[in-house]
């Protein structure tokens, strides 16, 4: 998980990345897919210390809400990027999608 939240600081501290634009607003389907993984991620560490399955899907999509609103702000300094709202509400449906399908899978 750290070494997770380590790359998208990373990737977020880049002046550009170095990716095709096949259609309008792609980089909300990239921001999608990143905290997808994530809440994956954030579920599978946080599981062994929140006993409630609510609980850690709560918990888990928290974390990973305030981690892509700290990674906007992070954003808004960094030179040729910017802060975007609706890229928050992708990392945050993201992460709030992978923690469903988790909660949902969890029984088999």
């Amino acid at each position: 998980m750290l070494l997770y939240c380590g790359l998208i600081y990373w990737l977020s501290a880049q002046q550009s990345l170095p990716t095709p634009e096949w259609f309008e607003h792609q980089d909300k389907l990239h921001h999608f897919s990143a905290y997808f993984v994530m809440g994956l991620l954030a579920w599978r560490s946080a599981r062994h210390t929140v006993n409630s399955p609510i609980m850690l899907a709560l918990v888990s999509i928290a974390f990973c809400s305030l981690y892509g609103a700290s990674d906007e702000w992070h954003q808004s300094f960094v030179v040729g990027r910017s802060s975007d709202i609706l890229d928050w509400l992708a990392d945050t449906s993201g992460a709030s999608a992978g923690i469903f399908l988790l909660h949902k899978l969890r029984k088999y």
